[in-house]
């Protein structure tokens, strides 16, 4: 990979990561629930779900996720349930101010949020698709295909750690404002609306 084409799939990368989504949506909840610091196992168990999707675009399975109805409908089923299930959680949550010493519910142990991160990535059949049809324009057919897979994993990690740090970073700083039990109760409804309707957008998409 050039340095030319690797610098375009930085520009992609960076558009991949800012536009709105689930992930976004689990940074900023889990920012505003756990503080900055414990929403960094969110953020990875997130890479751990697009190194997954690289894998499987890479080694020809996302061919079959998008040639395969019945395959696409299983994983779209399964995203659209988990994201429906973390909003219930979040709607549902108690209305408290952020303590970082708090370990708070099992939803908030580093294990669970790294687990939501992976799944919410990992179970997301649209950005299967999407690298199935944007990678392939910044690998070069005449070299050996695993390097570049490697550097464009790693590229799209670290962009997008950046990225969901900053989603988590301003949920932390800025939501955490609002301490009143009124306040955070609705920022716990609005964050859960916007898991179901993450979950609502990811139903009606079809393959093209």
């Amino acid at each position: 990979m050039s340095l030319q084409v690797w610098l375009a799939f930085i520009v992609a990368a960076i558009l991949i990561s800012l536009s709105p989504g689930a992930g976004a949506i689990s940074c900023m909840a889990s920012g505003m629930r756990y503080g900055y610091r414990r929403s960094l196992p969110n953020i990875a168990g997130m890479q751990l779900g697009i190194a997954l999707q690289l894998i499987v675009v890479g080694i020809g399975l996302g061919a079959l996720l998008a040639a395969s109805t019945l395959a696409f409908d299983l994983v779209k089923g399964f995203g659209v349930a988990y994201l429906c299930y973390l909003g219930w959680q979040q709607f549902r949550a108690e209305a408290q101010p952020i303590h970082l010493e708090n370990t708070d519910t099992a939803a908030g142990t580093p294990r669970a949020l790294f687990v939501q991160g992976f799944l919410v990535n990992a179970s997301n059949p649209k950005a299967t698709i999407f690298l199935l049809a944007v990678l392939p324009q910044f690998i070069d057919p005449h070299a050996p295909p695993l390097p570049q897979y490697l550097v464009c994993m790693a590229t799209l990690a670290v962009v997008d750690i950046i990225v969901m740090s900053g989603y988590a970073l301003f949920a932390a700083r800025v939501l955490r404002l609002l301490r009143e039990p009124r306040q955070i109760r609705w920022m716990n409804r609005g964050f859960g609306a916007l898991f179901v309707l993450a979950g609502g957008f990811l139903a009606l998409f079809r393959r093209a």
